[in-house]
């Protein structure tokens, strides 16, 4: 059995990262809708949502540019 720690971290990071958002999304949005209404919760929805895009653009300036340094170096 061949042990790859790398892979491991990985998928501990991912799982994790998933975790926190599902968290975030449900736990936070049930909350918000419990003690505001439902109004309320349908705004906090569209406002995490509208909080990841900066995020979400970011990382995916991050990955085209490793993706392009890769591909750079390869010649």
């Amino acid at each position: 059995m061949k042990r790859d720690l790398r892979k491991y971290m990985q998928d501990t990071n991912t799982q994790l990262v998933i975790g926190a958002l599902a968290l975030l999304f449900i736990i936070g949005i049930a909350l918000i809708g419990l003690i505001y209404g439902a109004g309320a919760a349908l705004m906090g929805f569209l406002c995490l949502l509208g909080a990841f895009v900066p995020i979400g653009l970011i990382l995916l300036s991050l990955y085209a540019l490793d993706w392009i340094t890769k591909r750079a170096s390869r010649d």
